[in-house]
């Protein structure tokens, strides 16, 4: 039924959650993995880098979203699902660059991640 597909709600918010932090988990193997090497303090220093960096993007990403759409946009519900999509827009964003920028970086290129996001999705429901 064509009227009915744009109310399509995700099935399970629990496996959707699940889902995400196993993504996640298997990108601190991809980002920090790909320095290729930890054989001394410089290589070290940059994979410890590169995961914080993997941790700070999406939790800001992450958090923005839910924010944005628990308290600025109608109707103002307390989201999961799009909490957990704002997660990934945020690894998505920080990983070309994540052993490249500092700290501070990847928390404005994780909130630039999640505004992408939400305008995108906002785009997408109209």
């Amino acid at each position: 039924d064509p009227s009915k597909e744009s109310d399509f709600e995700g099935h399970s918010i629990p496996f959707c959650v699940l889902g995400t932090f196993f993504l996640w988990f298997g990108w601190y193997g991809f980002n920090p993995g790909s320095t290729l090497s930890m054989h001394d303090k410089d290589t070290a220093n940059l994979a410890g880098i590169v995961a914080v960096n993997t941790t700070l993007a999406p939790c800001v990403a992450g958090l923005l979203v839910f924010f944005l759409r628990a308290i600025v946009l109608p109707p103002r519900l307390l989201d999961v699902g799009a909490f957990c999509n704002g997660i990934l827009a945020g690894l998505v964003s920080i990983t070309a660059g994540c052993g490249f920028v500092k700290a501070w970086e990847a928390i404005i290129i994780g909130f630039i991640g999640g505004l992408i996001y939400q305008c995108a999705s906002m785009l997408l429901k109209r």
